[in-house]
Formats: C-alpha cells, sequence, structure tokens
C-alpha cells in the first residue's frame, strides 16, 4: 500500500491525490469523485496520510499506514458506517486493531476519520494484499543474479 500521494486537505471532506504543485497551493483530485481543482495553500492545510500518526501510550505514534494494514487485515470487522457509532464502540474497534493506542489523546472523531478514510482507499481500490516480505528462497536467487 503506497499513500504518499494522498492527502487530507482542511475545510474540505475526504481524501485527495497531488496532481501539480503550484507556488501558492496545489492542483488537487479528490478519490471519490475524480474532479481536480486548485486548492489554495492560504486558506487550507494539507497533511501528507504518510506524515499521520496515531498516538500510542508509550508517547509515541504509530505511522497511519501500519493502522490501515492492520484495518485491512481484519477487514470484515471494520465498521461501515461509523458516525451512527457510540464513541465507547468506537474506541473499543480501534482497541481491536491497536491495542496501544493513547485512548487521552486519540478522540471518536479521529477514528470516524480514519474508518472514513480506510473506505475511501478501499473504494477507490488502493488495497492490495498487505506487503509481506519475501520469502528465504526468493532472497538467494535474487543475490544470485546480481
Amino acid at each position: 500500500m503506497d499513500i504518499k500521494d494522498y492527502l487530507s486537505i482542511s475545510g474540505l471532506p475526504g481524501l485527495y491525490k497531488i496532481k501539480a504543485s503550484r507556488p501558492n497551493g496545489i492542483i488537487a483530485s479528490n478519490l471519490e469523485t475524480g474532479a481536480s481543482s486548485f486548492v489554495s495553500s492560504r486558506k487550507h492545510q494539507f497533511s501528507p496520510l504518510e506524515s499521520i500518526g496515531i498516538y500510542k501510550n508509550d508517547g509515541d505514534t504509530e505511522a497511519l499506514k501500519s493502522v490501515l494494514e492492520a484495518m485491512l487485515a481484519q477487514k470484515d470487522n471494520v465498521p461501515t458506517t461509523p458516525k451512527k457509532l457510540s464513541n465507547t464502540e468506537l474506541l473499543d474497534y480501534l482497541e481491536s486493531v491497536m491495542p496501544d493506542f493513547d485512548r487521552d489523546m486519540v478522540k471518536p472523531r479521529d477514528i470516524k476519520k480514519l474508518i472514513s478514510w480506510f473506505h475511501i482507499l478501499d473504494r477507490h481500490g488502493d488495497f492490495e494484499a498487505v506487503e509481506t516480505p519475501p520469502n528465504e528462497t526468493d532472497s538467494p536467487k535474487k543475490d544470485s543474479q546480481e
């Protein structure tokens, strides 16, 4: 899963993909509608998904990509409509995916957004199989060809 070109834009719903950069903003494409538009950096903040993390109990953060991969591994358990879940249900869901998240720092609205992003990326087809390390039999073949 590669999320480096995706971002969240303050004040705009959904996720976006960077198409081009301008000195005063970016041209971004909405993942759900496919529509491209100019977004001013004076009016909006851009948060690349690869820079977003979920707070953990030890004071560190877990990369969003890792959390999305854990959600993908439990895809059948991902709520389809997070807005209808209670705060307790949202917190319990994230705990099933990421047991060491910080319940004081991560708010239910953050979990709703996380679930929403998961579904957008899933509908867009950005989830392939979770990356697995190559098995040991492949490594010697690659080394011997170099």
